[in-house]
């Protein structure tokens, strides 16, 4: 199956949030789609040049917050604010940076479910730009190939690793599994804390947020029972 297949078959899925006001879900959550929002000419831009914008400009926020970036403990901070960005926590912008996966066949026939849980990923909030944190457990059946388990979680890692809405995280794991492992049998089911929630508005520090994907066989009462009890032992 194709990823473009995948992404026709996903695209449109509304999720009701109605109750909340829009500061709470940021711009037009109600229609955020499959894909993260990007510009055509998104990568025109060097990274050093992109590096290079954001500093200039994150001085300009320090500068008007009327920080003394004169102090030691300040002065390099707009640069390491931009490194950390092109380099690190929006790394998954950028497609060069998407995991390798090599497919082997599945030579021991194993035709149960294979679960890797406990995913540990950082994210960040596209309507705050503040940090989500959380759990992912991904869990696929073989139509004939498997995946080195360790590519789970780059995968994973790779799509958190920009600004992000968690019902798009979700999604995004599992049409890129669908498409590379070529079967429809993908559950994913991420668990997270959003600093969004804790740290500002409603300031609720015990609440997380669940969301789950389930396709193919995992669209059963049975099979997620099971997911479920492996999960939780």
């Amino acid at each position: 199956m194709k990823t473009a297949d995948v992404l026709n078959q996903l695209n449109g899925t509304a999720i009701s949030l109605n109750g909340f006001d829009y500061d709470e879900i940021g711009d037009e959550h109600l229609l955020t789609g499959m894909e993260t929002p990007m510009r055509s000419d998104a990568f025109e831009m060097s990274d050093e040049d992109k590096k290079e914008k954001i500093a200039y400009h994150f001085t300009e926020i320090m500068e008007t917050l009327g920080l003394d970036l004169t102090d030691d403990s300040l002065q390099g901070t707009p640069k390491r604010v931009a490194k950390m960005y092109i380099e690190e926590i929006f790394s998954g912008l950028n497609p060069k940076n998407k995991p390798k996966v090599a497919l082997f066949d599945n030579k021991y026939q194993y035709n149960q479910m294979l679960i890797e849980k406990n995913i540990q990923f950082y994210s960040n909030c596209e309507h705050h730009f503040v940090p989500i944190m959380g759990k992912a457990h991904v869990a696929y059946i073989s139509s004939g190939k498997v995946i080195g388990l360790s590519k789970l979680n780059r995968i994973v890692q790779y799509y958190a690793k920009r600004p992000q809405v968690q019902e798009r995280l979700t999604n995004q794991i599992a049409t890129e599994l669908r498409a590379i492992l070529q079967t429809d049998d993908i559950a994913v089911i991420i668990d997270a804390k959003h600093l969004c929630v804790s740290s500002r508005g409603v300031k609720d520090d015990s609440s997380t947020t669940i969301t789950s994907y389930y396709g193919g066989v995992f669209n059963t009462s049975e099979k997620i029972l099971e997911l479920q009890n492996f999960l939780n032992n």
